[in-house]
């Protein structure tokens, strides 16, 4: 089966022909490339686009399940590419990543308690709690002085965990890009324990590694697997974020019974057309996603260095997925998004990702799009920074 696919190719006004993206829409009929929402200018990969084209065929959409040669898919999946066994039973499906954030809010703890974040962070990381009716906790990420990355205050996470009874971890982390090395994990995991803390990992990133190799958090130790609630979908990888399907792996039967609870008759099934997308992907697209992670990688070397062409703006080493988080603090304009937007380059707005307007001089910028589209994008906002 030919899986390859043309990443180079150019984007024919998708604006005209897919209206119902929103990425795209939001700028229609405007000259601004849109870089922002996190899906990606790629078709999915053939296999996948086969597999829906026969699920479509067959005419029947009721209500659906997991089948089993899905299930195994998924297992072969996490065995192979994370040396992670997992047991059937442990898999909650779900329609997507956000919902996943808003069960586990739910299942742990009770109205009031805190809710622990390391910012900034996916948007939704910081409503999910509020809207459970949960203390939202907030542990602002440092960046070292050298510019190499993103870590964590230990000393502050270890005050901070006292007060939560969940943890929400971004690993690899939305926006900055780390890929979270296992003596980070380890640490993180021991404060855990050490407050009884339960970690909800959201790892939807984790097949777009781009350097090194991902540990999931809930493979360290048979201990933290009983405390964790592991959050994954073929969604990112393969640009299928529309078709609604995702999954929680918990192992621990009382967490996985508390989840279930907290999504009886508000969570929807998954989208059986994502169901059959989820198989097709992981059974059978490894050749597309390496070509794609060899796309990523030449995107992020060419935005990296765009930006340090830039005095007055500074990113780090992007280690995963296909989002640079983009330090303006020196470019000396008030709403850095608004300013590339007049540009002609839509990005996302710092102000989203964290309390507050800590991060009001951040914007971040997805690269999933062609080499054409991208290049252009620098170059407008090389322009820009010229003459702020």
């Amino acid at each position: 089966m030919d899986q390859s696919i043309d990443f180079a190719a150019p984007v024919a006004r998708i604006a005209d022909r897919h209206p119902d993206s929103v990425r795209w829409r939001k700028y229609a009929g405007r000259d601004v490339i849109p870089l922002w929402v996190a899906d990606m200018d790629y078709a999915a990969p053939p296999a996948v686009i086969e597999a829906l084209h026969r699920r479509v065929e067959f005419g029947l959409f009721g209500y659906g399940q997991p089948w089993p040669s899905l299930i195994e898919a998924v297992q072969e999946h996490c065995l192979r590419e994370y040396r992670w066994a997992i047991e059937p039973d442990w898999l909650v499906w779900l329609p997507g990543l956000v919902s996943g954030l808003h069960v586990a809010c739910r299942a742990v703890g009770q109205p009031g308690d805190g809710v622990l974040t390391a910012t900034p962070v996916y948007p939704p990381f910081l409503s999910a709690p509020v809207e459970s009716q949960r203390r939202l906790l907030t542990l602002p990420l440092v960046k070292d002085d050298m510019g190499t990355g993103w870590g964590w205050d230990f000393a502050a996470a270890d005050a901070l965990m006292k007060a939560a009874r969940l943890f929400l971890l971004c690993h690899p982390h939305n926006p900055v890009g780390r890929a979270w090395r296992e003596d980070e994990l380890w640490q993180l995991a021991a404060l855990a324990e050490k407050h009884d803390v339960v970690v909800c990992s959201d790892e939807i990133h984790c097949d777009l590694t781009l350097t090194g190799a991902h540990r999931p958090f809930a493979t360290l130790a048979p201990e933290i697997a009983a405390r964790t609630i592991t959050l994954l979908a073929p969604s990112k990888t393969f640009n299928i974020a529309g078709l609604g399907c995702a999954f929680a792996v918990i192992p621990d039967a009382g967490l996985r019974r508390a989840c279930q609870a907290a999504l009886h008759g508000i969570v929807p099934h998954p989208n059986v057309l994502g169901l059959a997308a989820c198989e097709a992907a992981y059974r059978h697209g490894g050749p597309w996603r390496a070509e794609l992670l060899a796309t990523l990688r030449g995107h992020a070397a060419r935005v990296e260095q765009a930006i340090k062409a830039q005095p007055r703006l500074s990113m780090t080493r992007v280690e995963a997925s296909f989002l640079a988080w983009i330090d303006c603090r020196e470019l000396g304009v008030e709403h850095p998004a608004a300013f590339f937007e007049q540009a002609g380059v839509g990005l996302s707005a710092g102000a989203d990702f964290g309390p507050g307007r800590a991060y009001e001089q951040f914007v971040r910028l997805n690269f999933g799009t062609t080499r054409a589209l991208l290049d252009e994008a620098l170059a407008r906002i090389g322009r820009a920074c010229a003459n702020p």
